[in-house]
């Protein structure tokens, strides 16, 4: 027997979900199962702390890769404990933030691992895709809407001019700050939720919100004064950051897209609770369990240095690629090597396992490995975001930006046939068109500067006002783009020459 309680359903201590605890009891590593009942204890003490401790939902975020899945696991493991010892349980929401980085290969992770746990037939599970500002049950085949691949698209393209496609700027930073948006949407849906399960230590959260306070004070802006408390608060100051990011990003007028703001309708008193202590993420640790129970495939394209739930970072890889071969006029190999070298680096910092490390190594070995791997993300990035190759090397030479400082090199090298109009491409860019030529001739000039950019003329003229981040050491300037660049943990300063014969020069670089 079975009956609902202030929206929760309520177990028998004994009945038919036993043999999915037991299941996943003889499969989780030694250690786990004592940990995720220490886990759940502390959870409903935690949650018994603001009243009752019926019917209260706890949201996991899970991105489908290796980590999260093992999160998502152990998370499981602690609703089925708290099952069987006290007879009913917590309502669990998993929510998956898609982004068009996120290969087809990540959904059909995410479906082995539900199936896995039994996730889809128990009525205290929820599962759900955020896309931008729609939430839906989670289906492995579910569609990307069009709107979230075009800004994603839009946000790279634009983001990747101001940093000549240096890998985070570029590829993470929008993407992150739509993580927050959706931990805002996913816990609004519906009636809320009470906790939010997290990873990150108490510590990491604290330095994290001590980061973001800064980051506010240093460009004024520190949310007005309001009775928000709690994740309302940092939702607020989070919707501060996003508009100022992005309208640096996209101009005043580019900010009228709603998902570039965060909505900040949660339940008051919602709180995060970390399993950072009992958790073991070391993914060698749990290996079998991975690979085996939860059924986890690592995919050629989803698997990518020191992520294994989005291609980005395979895409950065191809951008040094381009500008080593096409900017600096050295080989594709040449900078591909360059970023496998300071990527391997960041995945060893993680405590990758071995075998997987040399995986990566062997996947870019040899002309046959460069080969491949450029054809394949030539297509990813086509299929993904509908970027083309012409469009990735006009990004790494960046030669809008800085009142098209860098215009006439790149014209020079990559479309000389438009080199004799680069007067009436300054003055379509600035808004004061040359004199010479006619509509016609500027129409056609227009058509193939979106063409080569994959960026409307009007979001050209933006970056044309705008400031390229340096390469240099100390290129982080007083943009909130290049703060949150030197605020990130993810790069490196290289070693590296800028020309066939050139010298040597230091060369700061950030990726996953």
């Amino acid at each position: 027997m079975s009956d609902t309680q202030g929206g929760a359903v309520r177990r028998d201590p004994v009945s038919p979900d036993l043999d999915v605890y037991q299941r996943l009891r003889a499969a989780l590593p030694p250690g786990d199962l004592d940990a995720a009942a220490g886990s759940a204890v502390r959870l409903r003490a935690h949650l018994a702390e603001s009243g009752s401790v019926d019917g209260r939902v706890v949201m996991v975020a899970y991105g489908g890769g290796k980590d999260s899945s093992y999160a998502l696991a152990f998370v499981r493991c602690m609703q089925l404990v708290w099952r069987q010892v006290f007879g009913d349980t917590f309502q669990l929401r998993v929510m998956t933030n898609r982004h068009a980085g996120m290969p087809q290969a990540v959904m059909e992770n995410i479906e082995r691992v539900y199936q896995a746990l039994e996730l889809h037939d128990d009525p205290d599970c929820e599962l759900l895709c955020v896309d931008g500002d729609t939430v839906a049950p989670f289906r492995v085949d579910l569609p990307l809407p069009g709107k979230v691949v075009e800004k994603n698209r839009t946000d790279i393209l634009m983001t990747g001019h101001r940093s000549a496609g240096d890998g985070r700027p570029t590829f993470c930073n929008a993407c992150n700050l739509s993580m927050v948006r959706a931990f805002a949407v996913a816990g609004a849906h519906g009636d809320g939720v009470d906790v939010i399960v997290t990873g990150d230590s108490p510590e990491e959260q604290r330095a994290y919100l001590a980061w973001m306070n800064k980051l506010a004070r240093a460009f004024s802006l520190n949310p007005r004064k309001s009775e928000q408390g709690g994740f309302n608060r940092v939702l607020e100051l989070f919707d501060g950051l996003s508009r100022q990011y992005f309208t640096d990003i996209h101009g005043p007028a580019g900010l009228g897209e709603t998902l570039h703001t965060v909505p900040q309708n949660v339940k008051r008193g919602l709180t995060f609770f970390s399993i950072y202590d009992e958790a073991d993420y070391a993914s060698g640790s749990h290996w079998d369990f991975l690979t085996g129970y939860l059924g986890f495939v690592f995919d050629d394209i989803a698997f990518s240095f020191s992520e294994s739930d989005c291609g980005n970072p395979g895409l950065m890889a191809h951008l040094r690629g381009l500008k080593s071969e096409h900017r600096y006029r050295r080989s594709y190999a040449e900078g591909l090597a360059e970023y496998v070298d300071f990527a391997v680096g960041i995945m060893r910092k993680k405590d990758f396992p071995e075998h997987l490390v040399e995986m990566m190594y062997r996947r870019y070995e040899g002309q046959d490995g460069v080969r491949h791997m450029r054809d394949l993300m030539k297509g990813y990035a086509e299929q993904a975001y509908g970027v083309t190759e012409e469009q990735l090397v006009c990004m790494v030479y960046a030669p809008f930006v800085d009142e098209g400082a860098a215009l006439r090199d790149y014209l020079a090298a990559e479309q000389p046939d438009l080199l004799d109009s680069l007067a009436q491409i300054h003055g379509l860019l600035d808004g004061g068109v040359d004199g010479t030529g006619g509509a016609h001739e500027h129409s056609h000039l227009g058509a193939r500067m979106e063409k080569m950019s994959g960026l409307t003329l009007g979001q050209l003229a933006t970056l044309y006002r705008k400031s390229l981040m340096g390469s240099e050491p100390a290129g982080e300037g007083d943009t909130i783009l290049g703060e949150v660049r030197a605020g990130d943990p993810h790069k490196s300063v290289i070693s590296t020459s800028q020309s066939p014969d050139g010298a040597t020069v230091l060369e700061l670089i950030s990726g996953r």
